[in-house]
């Protein structure tokens, strides 16, 4: 093969994880940046570019990468830009393919929503295999989906379908989220909404916790995880709260695409039977009839990163040329 390579790039709103990928989805050199860390795009870009250019020197230089595929918050992957990402420190319209295409010589860049990349990853190489109706919805600094249908992603006509972690589901007095609405699924479910959680609950109850000990505004979702493991009623009620909300939240997508499979996927599914009980709890408990029983709900078998960076690899072979 002339060109046997391409480079996958996860960019998450705290790190941008990044590999160079074989056609049996093998990541051979892999590397990252804090994305936070710049609060200037051209700054990030040039530090990305820096970056990606040691790995695609490791896998033997531009000539051997056929494309690069980006897995990113909000990216339109008809135009290649990132739009108005609520998790990212840059704002408005950035032109982010060309941009980085500009800074590895030329090579071709495709980019897409993240949780698309997480949900091509899970159909290529994860527990997605040979499915064609599943929906991956990430669990991170925000809420994403990917909605796969008949084996197709499901893109809409503006390439931004599929926004499962903005459907609101409290209509009344519900949490502000970053997206600028109130009463998102992500300003509750997410890992930050985890820690929000916690805070409320903090405020609001009595019950002794080994989380009181903490700064509250310092109190993340992996300290409410230890707590839970250690039996803390506070953090075990904080999970069956968040837990609850993604199972009605996971009924009324059923009810939209009738999937085989809801695939959960990133940081919040360390949590294990702490997250996944009381949602199938829920699930079941708000499901329509008709569907009862038919859509298994599973944790992602891939590595956390690997998922995301295979998935955008997977767009790296296509070569697509984005123009906005």
């Amino acid at each position: 093969m002339e060109k046997p390579y391409v480079v996958g790039i996860d960019i998450g709103g705290t790190n941008t994880v990044f590999g160079v990928v074989d056609a049996r989805g093998s990541i051979l050199y892999s590397g990252s940046i804090k994305t936070g860390k710049y609060a200037e795009i051209d700054d990030y870009v040039t530090a990305l570019g820096q970056s990606l250019m040691q790995v695609i020197d490791q896998a033997g230089g531009p000539d051997k990468i056929k494309g690069v595929g980006v897995g990113a918050p909000n990216g339109n992957y008809f135009n290649g830009c990132i739009e108005f990402a609520p998790n990212l420190p840059w704002k408005g319209k950035i032109p982010l393919a060309q941009m980085i295409s500009e800074k590895i010589g030329g090579i071709p860049v495709t980019l897409t929503n993240d949780a698309n990349a997480a949900a091509i990853g899970e159909m290529t190489y994860g527990v997605a295999r040979g499915m064609k109706d599943f929906i991956v919805i990430t669990l991170g600094t925000g809420v994403g989906s990917g909605i796969v249908i008949g084996g197709n992603l499901v893109y809409g006509h503006d390439g931004f379908a599929g926004e499962l972690g903005h459907v609101i589901v409290r209509r009344h007095n519900g949490r502000m989220c970053g997206c600028g609405r109130k009463g998102c699924l992500e300003a509750y479910t997410s890992a930050t909404g985890v820690a929000r959680t916690a805070r409320e609950v903090l405020e609001t109850s009595k019950e002794n916790s080994i989380l009181r000990e903490m700064n509250p505004e310092e109190i993340t979702s992996k300290d409410v995880y230890d707590a839970a493991v250690k039996g803390d009623k506070v953090a075990l009620e904080i999970f069956e709260f968040t837990g609850n909300m993604l199972g009605e939240a996971f009924a009324d997508f059923v009810a939209f695409s009738s999937p085989e499979a809801i695939i959960l996927f990133g940081g919040l599914t360390k949590a294990g039977d702490l997250i996944m009980d009381p949602i199938k709890r829920s699930m079941d408990a708000n499901m329509l009839k008709v569907f009862q029983g038919k859509t298994k709900l599973l944790f992602s078998q891939l590595k956390e990163s690997d998922a995301a960076v295979l998935g955008a690899s997977a767009l790296g072979w296509e070569s697509k040329e984005q123009v906005d």
